[in-house]
């Protein structure tokens, strides 16, 4: 379970130094849009050698790679790929680049003998890949999706507004596909880093239409990712008390029953399951 992951570029030392301050559920090291070509090796092995160094406890370790179109991500892959990481996370994907990562991964673990399997978040971020979604969402290793709102707006030659009205589908198709599939509907980042009205909004926005989750560009930015998608204090009471009228339902064998009026059935049963493992996992 997620609710704020950070980017973080992976040729900046005093960032990777930093990566296990910050509150974020967990942290992307870029290798891709964040680093020039010129720069890419240095980054890689830099990464690579503070990942052995540093273990940073209990945040997930998420790895964007360079694209599978070319050779750099192959590279990425074969140098990163460790027990030390936890996610891969593709851009620009597609059904076949997902379905390749999927087995390359597998190759790499068994060759190196990996006590974990590395899961991955593909990036949805080209017109074709929110077409193809929902198959996306199937493939093996596959726990959550990311929606890429800067490429896509090019890709669909639209501006990219504040208001995100361009996107609304696309936003839509992903977290539909992400449910279906039992996994994270991660949401674009906010990408003015001046506006914490703007970034609470977009993400309220977001969390209204199913989103669990959002991408950060910047530190100052995860207080309040954090906060909208935690649950609230009040959705943490009525599930308790859900769960409790449960219990005791099931003690004298009731078919039905009710809290506060209002009939309960199995998904709102499940609902306060996940709502309550959510406070626990983050201490609310």
């Amino acid at each position: 379970m997620r609710r704020s992951l950070l980017f973080i570029p992976s040729n900046t030392p005093a960032m990777l130094q930093n990566a296990d301050v910050f509150s974020a559920d967990g942290v992307i090291f870029d290798l891709e849009d964040a680093v020039l070509l010129s720069e890419k090796d240095a980054a890689l092995q830099l990464l690579n050698q503070f990942l052995k160094l540093f273990p940073l406890g209990t945040v997930e370790k998420i790895v964007r790679i360079n694209a599978l179109d070319s050779t750099l991500g192959f590279i990425d892959l074969t140098t990163i790929v460790s027990d030390q990481i936890d996610t891969i996370m593709l851009p620009k994907a597609t059904q076949e680049s997902t379905f390749l990562l999927a087995q390359v991964l597998s190759k790499i673990e068994k060759k190196a003998k990996m006590s974990k399997k590395i899961g991955i978040i593909p990036i949805i971020e080209k017109a074709s890949s929110v077409l193809e979604v929902s198959t996306i969402a199937k493939i093996e290793r596959v726990n959550g999706l990311l929606l890429g709102a800067e490429d896509l707006a090019t890709d669909l030659e639209v501006e990219r507004t504040e208001s995100g009205d361009e996107i609304f589908l696309s936003r839509q198709m992903v977290i539909i596909a992400a449910k279906a599939n039992m996994i994270d509907a991660i949401d674009t980042p906010y990408t003015n880093t001046t506006n914490p009205e703007g970034l609470e909004k977009d993400s309220l926005f977001a969390k209204s239409l199913g989103m669990n989750a959002k991408a950060c560009i910047h530190p100052i930015q995860i207080d309040t990712v954090n906060q909208v998608f935690s649950p609230k204090k009040s959705e943490i009471e009525y599930a308790k008390k859900v769960l409790a009228a449960n219990e005791v339902a099931i003690l004298e064998n009731k078919g039905a029953f009710s809290v506060d009026g209002k009939m309960i059935d199995k998904p709102i049963i499940e609902r306060a399951k996940k709502i309550i493992e959510k406070a626990k996992l983050w201490n609310l």
